[in-house]
């Protein structure tokens, strides 16, 4: 099963996160940061992934450190129930629209973290969101899923739905990577043998 947890404790925040890669698109999450919770649910509900996140922060600083956090940890426990790799498509990509907003994601478990985020976001904030920590969310995944991760927002001028595109874009992508390849049942698809980087 391709389930597992990750916990993170600083002296900023402490995060739980559980995953299930094959599971049904159910989603317990509590950030304390709504805006936020409502793109990890696009996670949740586009990707086909179970997600149980429990997050508590510095928010009475800001939601940087939350934010960032999150991602981490989504990222480790990713890492772990992924495992080797063996037999999975490895690449996904996605293009998703939402009326005027279009975003593209192309994703490799490549082993290696990598991200290209860019977006131009219509505004700076979403309701009391600042949309420059879905940057840090993606950094703090890609950096410890160890992925490349190729983020686009071709057009758009409302800026809830730029990041709502980017968001199930992200979910469909992962969801293709990480989809078994039944004729490559049980072997790493890369030429070196190993996907670690």
């Amino acid at each position: 099963m391709r389930r597992a947890e990750a916990t993170r404790s600083t002296l900023e925040t402490q995060i739980r996160v559980a995953i299930d890669l094959d599971g049904s698109g159910k989603g317990a999450l509590d950030t304390g940061l709504p805006f936020l919770d409502h793109m990890l649910d696009q996670i949740v509900r586009h990707g086909l992934i179970d997600l149980d996140i429990k997050a508590t922060g510095d928010l009475h600083i800001d939601a940087h450190h939350t934010v960032e956090d999150v991602g981490i940890t989504l990222g480790q426990a990713f890492t772990q129930a992924v495992g080797d790799k063996k037999g999975l498509t490895r690449y996904g990509h996605a293009y998703v629209p939402l009326d005027e907003a279009l975003s593209r994601v192309v994703l490799d478990l490549s082993g290696r973290p990598g991200l290209e985020f860019h977006v131009e976001f219509s505004r700076a904030r979403i309701g009391d969101f600042d949309v420059d920590l879905f940057h840090e969310f993606f950094q703090g995944f890609v950096n410890h899923a160890g992925v490349t991760l190729h983020v686009d927002n071709l057009r758009g001028r409302n800026a809830h739905h730029q990041a709502e595109t980017v968001f199930k874009a992200f979910a469909r992508a992962l969801r293709a990577a990480t989809t078994p390849d039944p004729r490559a049942a049980g072997t790493i698809p890369s030429t070196k043998g190993a996907l670690q980087g």
